[in-house]
């Protein structure tokens, strides 16, 4: 494939048949920059992304800290207005009145990355559990309680009535982030967004709740997009993996063969400090430098500046998304074009 027959847009995320729960088209979002001497001037924290999440999926997103994927995850959770692009839930577009926000928040959840802070401390779990019950499904009277302990059983915090009036404080951060789940849940959504749910966890316990996420997108038929620094437990939940990289994505395809075959050197950096023990040959790679200022992104590729690969064109020009060894695996990277002859490293 030549690099000018590359598609002007790259869909990322799992190829299914049907309409996705949740598409977006073109998100781009810049922050504008308040302070300073650059004041007027915008951060670039994503730049035209198209993804999809179908039913019963798990998309992650991965990268760096300041790569755009919590950006991503807030534009698709309608926390914030995206600059340019759209959104769309089951193929209809989002509208932006309160009761069609309202409408889009009972369907689409986000689970954030601390759930001690993401749960009142004066509140019991009763309470998180019943006021979504109360506000998005009108449930009244005591079926409330019996819903919010099916709530709890759901994600395996069982006996239910053992934590149902317990305090956050009392619970351990695994069970937190589990009562936080069980709060998603409440709405009935059709896609949860979980924004590093894992990261604050202890080691011993971010199995069980990467294990449960799992366990929901085949129970509940839910998308997921599983937003995580850690490429190894991407490839360990997802269906497809998106790496981004300064409010880019460079790389996408199904998770094995991300992480088998990564095509993109920064992909390649992330898997370096990573190891995974089922390839058959460790990825080496030492990335060079720091990632670069969203308000002053560089011309061409964004990573150039530390990739070791990079050619002239790479300083110039931004490359296209091309496919790597299929059509669900791509790359923006000029590395795969058979235009631009791949250099050693220097």
């Amino acid at each position: 494939m030549n690099t000018s027959e590359a598609t002007a847009t790259v869909v990322h995320g799992p190829r299914r048949p049907g309409t996705p729960a949740l598409e977006a088209r073109h998100l781009t979002k810049h922050f504008p920059v308040h302070d300073g001497l650059r004041r007027g001037r915008v951060v670039h924290a994503v730049e035209d992304i198209s993804l999809a999440l179908p039913e019963s999926t798990v998309t992650s997103v991965v990268g760096e800290s300041g790569s755009g994927k919590s950006t991503l995850a807030r534009l698709l959770s309608h926390l914030i207005t995206p600059t340019s692009g759209e959104l769309l839930l089951d193929g209809e577009p989002v509208g932006t009145s309160a009761r069609a926000r309202r409408a889009y928040t009972s369907q689409v959840h986000l689970v954030l990355q601390d759930p001690f802070s993401s749960l009142n401390g004066v509140h019991s779990v009763r309470y998180h559990l019943r006021r979504p019950l109360k506000l998005h499904r009108g449930a009244r009277g005591a079926g409330l309680d019996a819903l919010a302990e099916d709530l709890l059983e759901r994600v395996a915090l069982s006996p239910a009535d053992r934590y149902i009036d317990k305090f956050p404080h009392e619970l351990s951060g695994g069970q937190r982030q589990r009562v936080a789940i069980a709060r998603g849940l409440a709405v009935q959504p059709r896609v949860l967004l979980a924004d590093e749910p894992v990261s604050m966890l202890d080691v011993s316990i971010r199995l069980g709740v990467l294990n449960l996420l799992d366990e929901l997108r085949e129970q509940e038929r839910l998308a997921i997009l599983y937003v995580t620094h850690d490429i190894a437990s991407a490839r360990y939940l997802a269906d497809t993996v998106a790496v981004m990289y300064a409010g880019q994505v460079v790389e996408s395809g199904p998770a094995e063969q991300i992480t088998d075959f990564p095509a993109h050197p920064y992909t390649q950096l992330l898997l370096s400090a990573a190891p995974n023990p089922s390839r058959s040959e460790p990825v080496v790679l030492r990335g060079r430098g720091a990632p670069p200022s969203l308000i002053d992104p560089p011309s061409g590729c964004r990573f150039h500046p530390r990739c070791p690969f990079a050619m002239d064109v790479c300083r110039t020009s931004a490359p296209p998304t091309l496919p790597v060894d299929s059509d669900e695996h791509v790359a923006a990277c000029w590395l795969q074009s058979p235009d631009h002859a791949p250099v050693s490293a220097g």
